[in-house]
């Protein structure tokens, strides 16, 4: 699907009413009771935020260690349209891990980006890297559904939800052993992350409501972070020079989909972005 300029104001909340139907609709399918049964025996998560921390010094001060990719499966996206025809996640999944990617975000949201969640549990048997569940995270049952399908972290994004949701969900995944990254646009989310005790910080660098992208967003907003918290930079990087304009400034890892997707070889793409073409 491609959204045009004058319907952009609208998608986001289309997005978010066409969420909570389908939310419904699977609790009706699978209650929530059954969910966290399906928790017990689950094997501990994969260790999502080690995998994209870098290296301090020991005394403080700078990062010493590369930057992290966490690199995305996407099929579509609503601003961009179909990304990929090509799509073989399995096969995309193994070149980044190939490539030397810290872990995977995959979209899960199945109307506007063509996701799914059985590319999340497909992917837990492709390969030993940690999970990021990227969707749309309204209410506590999506992060039970996660934890269930194999998401090792999941993506809160503050804009979405008030500050008592955004902390009771990330409360609820970290007791349950999966990391909340709190997604934020703006020093107005940036407050409400920091107030629910984030420990890893995204910042995305496209305005939801414009879809513009600018990479100073994140140049920004990180000075403004505490030093011992996790920050990724998400969306609008596609060059190396980018990847080390972030890593330089102290960046922990970057989350790439689009310029990956879009590429003949995303493995490819991925050891470019690294520094490893």
């Amino acid at each position: 699907m491609r959204v045009g300029d004058s319907s952009r104001g609208s998608i986001l909340e289309r997005i978010l009413h066409q969420k909570r139907e389908e939310v419904a609709a699977r609790k009706t399918r699978v209650p929530l009771e059954d969910l966290k049964n399906q928790t017990q025996d689950l094997p501990p998560a994969r260790g999502f935020l080690k995998a994209i921390s870098r290296e301090m010094k020991s005394k403080g001060g700078g990062r010493i260690s590369p930057i992290r990719l966490i690199a995305e499966i996407k099929r579509a996206s609503p601003s961009r349209g179909l990304l990929r025809g090509d799509f073989n996640p399995q096969a995309i999944a193994q070149g980044y891990e190939q490539a030397g990617a810290s872990a995977l975000s995959i979209l899960t949201d199945s109307l506007f980006f063509q996701g799914s969640l059985e590319y999340l549990r497909g992917a837990r048997g492709w390969m030993e890297l940690p999970l990021l569940q990227k969707d749309f995270i309204l209410e506590a049952y999506q992060v039970w559904e996660g934890r269930v399908w194999g998401a090792d972290a999941v993506l809160l994004v503050a804009a979405l939800i008030d500050q008592g949701t955004l902390e009771g969900l990330s409360h609820l995944a970290c007791e349950i052993g999966v990391e909340p990254l709190i997604e934020v646009h703006d020093r107005s989310d940036l407050e409400k992350a920091l107030r629910a005790g984030a420990r890893v910080i995204g910042i995305n660098n496209r305005d939801l409501a414009t879809f513009r992208v600018d990479l100073n967003t994140t140049l920004n907003l990180i000075a403004e972070i505490p030093p011992q918290r996790v920050v990724v930079s998400e969306s609008g990087i596609s060059t190396r020079e980018e990847v080390v304009r972030l890593e330089e400034a102290g960046l922990d890892a970057i989350l790439v989909g689009e310029a990956l997707m879009r590429d003949r070889d995303p493995g490819r793409k991925a050891r470019e972005l690294l520094g490893q073409a």
